[in-house]
């Protein structure tokens, strides 16, 4: 058995945490209760059919011809809101990566340095300042963040999410404040601290509200990003090798016996003799053959003189 790990492409909401509903490859996020969407959507759908239905045409004929197009226009605005409320990313803040979480990790140990047993560790938070006003931001234990300002972790969709403004609570738009943080009175005014988002103005609060811009997803749901999976795959050797490459037989080999003071007599002959027959067999010192010496032109001349002396 061997892994092989294979490479492939998948987009990033394949691999987004929480309890988001992702369609139309990514294209469409949407809540984890999507009952709740059919339900306002067939609400709308239902109650304006009838009153195109039956009150309308007696409307348009009695009172003014202008209110089904009014009727109409209203319709269309309802529907398209649900669709864009429904269809877009709520602001999911994404998670902290591992090598992101461990080095966030290192620095709050570093700061609260090393805490006794038996006791609890101090709150994970951080100060930022946002117009000469202190604002605590508090750390996520699932996301693994530090939450920005005005962002808490919604238990429904299992994510860190910037809170929105509610539009349909004029009394938050104008004073600028988000639902969660009325319920729980941050601004209130008994700690002295008050609201650094307002411009201390109704006519501005609303202004940046409604007319300000609408702020882009952090999330890259349709970005590509690598998975390496693990496929297991068995090798088998065949047969005509095991056969034909039959295992060679090892050897053992054994040290030689030392007689030493304590050893009988009897044992130091027999040992002495089997030592002579394992010993392998001298090799034989043949006689070099003897080599004429190279020619060259002095022995050249003497071997001629000789030959002429003795003729």
């Amino acid at each position: 058995m061997s892994a092989v790990m294979i490479t492939r492409k998948v987009r990033k909401w394949e691999k987004l945490p929480g309890k988001n509903t992702f369609c139309c490859d990514g294209r469409v996020m949407m809540a984890r209760q999507k009952g709740v969407f059919y339900l306002t959507l067939f609400l709308i759908i239902g109650t304006c059919s009838l009153f195109f239905a039956f009150e309308c045409p007696y409307l348009a004929v009695h009172l003014s011809p202008a209110i089904p197009v009014f009727a109409a226009l209203l319709f269309l605005f309802v529907i398209a809101m649900l669709l864009r409320t429904s269809f877009s990313d709520p602001g999911v803040l994404p998670r902290a990566l591992p090598e992101e979480a461990t080095f966030i990790e290192m620095e709050i140990e570093a700061a609260n340095g090393n805490v006794p047993a038996g006791q609890r560790p101090p709150p994970r938070i951080r100060n930022v300042q946002i117009n000469n006003q202190i604002v605590k931001l508090k750390y996520c234990y699932t996301c693994k963040i530090f939450r920005p300002p005005r962002a808490s972790h919604c238990s429904i969709c299992d994510n860190c999410v910037v809170v929105g403004l509610t539009g349909f609570h004029t009394y938050l738009i104008s004073l600028n404040q988000t639902t969660n943080e009325d319920i729980k009175g941050s601004w209130s005014g008994k700690n002295r601290v008050q609201n650094p988002y307002s411009h201390k103005n109704i006519i501005k609060n609303c202004c940046e509200v409604l007319c300000g811009p609408v702020y882009p997803s952090v999330l890259d749901r349709r970005g590509l990003m690598q998975e390496d999976l693990s496929v297991s795959a068995t090798s088998a050797a065949p047969s005509s090798l095991s056969s034909s490459n039959p295992v060679s037989q090892t050897t053992k080999t054994t040290a030689p016996l030392i007689p030493n003071e304590h050893t009988p007599d009897d044992a130091k002959l027999s040992i002495a003799a089997s030592a002579e027959t394992s010993a392998p067999p001298k090799e034989e010192l043949l006689p070099a053959p003897k080599v004429p010496p190279l020619a060259s032109p002095e022995t050249d001349a003497e071997a001629s003189i000789v030959k002429d002396k003795t003729h």
